[in-house]
């Protein structure tokens, strides 16, 4: 009888383990850098993902990715992410 007791304490915390919804399975994983280039060059290519005048957020879609820019004393602060990917980068004022 006293050894049923860690046996089911066991056998729940088995089952608690394989809880949870698939998103948590998911990683994000570090893009290229080849990758990270396309991305901001389409971002400075895309007209849509020019700050409106006078905004100092904004955002815009550049492929799968949706990006959102932030005006900051040292230029647009961008952030893109799509599932499972994420990239930032700095545009310096010109």
């Amino acid at each position: 009888m006293r050894r049923r007791g860690p046996l089911l304490l066991v056998t729940v915390l088995t089952l608690f383990a394989g809880c949870g919804d698939s998103s948590e399975e998911t990683s994000t994983v570090a893009p290229t850098q080849s990758a990270e280039q396309q991305v901001r060059a389409a971002f400075l290519a895309e007209p849509d993902c020019k700050p409106p005048g006078g905004a100092s957020r904004w955002g815009c879609s550049v492929g799968s990715y949706r990006c959102q820019g932030v005006v900051t004393d040292r230029g647009w602060s961008v952030s893109c992410a799509k599932p499972g990917r994420s990239i930032a980068f700095r545009v310096r004022p010109s």
